[in-house]
Formats: C-alpha cells, structure tokens, sequence
C-alpha cells in the first residue's frame, strides 16, 4: 500500500508556520521499513480539501490528514471530509466521552462541536489532551498540532499497519562522483541498467553545485535491502571505474 499525507491549514500555505508533519512521518514510516509516496498542502478551503479527499478515498492508500479538525470557523477538514465521504456530521460516542472526560463540568456545546465527526468513523485516541480524532477508509483525520498529532500517527501506524512493516531495514549508499565525466547524461545508460536489472531497489541521481553554479559533484545511490544495494553499487562502481570518472564513498 503506498502511505499519503495531507497537511492543511492557511498558516502553512502563507509561511505564517512552518511544516512539522512532513519530516515527522517520514521518520515515523522509515522507523517501519516504509515511506512516503506523495504529499499534498492545502489551504483551509472546503471544496478543495474535499476533491483532494475523494481522489484519496478512491485511490486505496493509507493517508494521514493534519489540521483543520478543531471547532472555529477556519477549521473545514471535518466538513470536507464528511462531503467527500456523502454523509453527515454526527457526535461520535466515544468522542463525546472522551471530551466530556477532558472538560468535566466545564463541557458546553460548543466544545462539543469536537467530537462532530462523519458518520460511521472509528476515533483516533489523543494521549495530549483526549480530544480525538478520526479514522475511516485507511484515512487519518489528525490535529495540526505536532505534540498530539505525532503520537496519534504512531498510534495509528502500530495498531493498524504493523502487518505491513518491513522488519529487514532500508539502507541507502551512494558514491560522489567528480570530475567532468560526472554527467548525469552521460551515465543514463548505467542508470537505467540499474533500475531494470535491480527493480526493488530505488535509484537516486542528485547533483550539487557551489555557490557560483559550477558542479561540485554528482550523488550516485541506490536504496533498499542491503545486499541488493551492496551488489548493485559493486556494478556501478565497476562500470564508474571503467568510464574513467573519479569517485569516492559519500560520508
């Protein structure tokens, strides 16, 4: 199953906040043996939250969705969610309960408004504060905020994605070539051998400049299961040697 994110809220958009979520689930799927396919930010904007979710749904992947969950009236991730899926916003009775355990006599409507969720979803416990969010259709409906979205995504991942984990760990290793025969055109033809004769393996190809734009160097790798990274470096490193193009180990 490929694993999506979608992170939401005008403050990103702007520049007003910085993205957390992004590096933080890509720690938390690496930690698993997994990655991410795709991202996509989005302003608080109702329609395009709800395209962007009907796409998603139809798509099949596991998706973790950030922001956009609370009760004020730029908060439009619950709504949209609900327009996507063709249902309403319903008080979720375990979400009730959680938010009537977290206010206590202080409880009113309005804070109850947190727990309006589409129907039919399951809830998504929330270790900060036991405001919750929601899941439905391999789709995580989480806070924008890092502290509690965070451990609501590892929560998620542990209980529902364990059978997907890869338990032998990715590894990524790269030479750094030089030297004027370090030229991505030049090499595409040992790059695509590479794909076709090593297809679960990812080839990356990244090059560098300083900072008058001359080329420092050319980033060569491979990622995936260690032995099949090993043994396609050792045939890129024969066919590197053979081109005459100068290499050492990247660090």
């Amino acid at each position: 199953m490929n694993f999506g994110a979608i992170i939401i809220g005008d403050e990103i958009i702007s520049g007003k906040r910085s993205d957390k979520h992004f590096d933080k689930m890509a720690q938390l799927l690496a930690a698993r043996g997994l990655r991410l396919s795709w991202v996509d930010y989005l302003s608080d904007e109702r329609a395009r939250i709800a395209d962007t979710l009907r796409r998603s749904f139809m798509a099949c992947d596991v998706v973790f969705s950030f922001g956009g969950i609370g009760n004020t009236p730029d908060d439009q991730t619950r709504q949209a969610a609900a327009e996507a899926l063709g249902v309403d916003l319903v008080l979720h009775p375990e979400a009730e309960r959680e938010i009537r355990a977290r206010f206590g006599d202080e409880i009113n409507e309005r804070r109850l408004m947190l727990g309006h969720f589409p129907r039919g979803v399951d809830i998504i416990p929330n270790p900060f504060n036991r405001i919750p969010g929601f899941r439905m259709l391999d789709h995580h409906f989480l806070p924008g905020f890092p502290q509690m979205s965070h451990p609501m995504a590892e929560w998620a991942l542990d209980t529902y994605y364990s059978h997907l984990f890869n338990r032998q760990p990715m590894v990524d290793k790269a030479f750094l070539l030089t030297g004027t025969k370090a030229i991505e055109s030049e090499l595409l033809d040992l790059m695509e051998y590479i794909v076709a004769a090593y297809p679960t393996l990812r080839l990356f190809s990244l090059p560098s400049l300083d900072d008058e734009g001359q080329r420092r160097h050319l980033e060569l790798g491979v990622e995936g299961k260690e032995t099949l990274v090993d043994q396609a470096l050792e045939e890129i490193r024969q066919e590197i040697e053979r081109r005459g193009v100068t290499w050492v180990w990247r660090a």
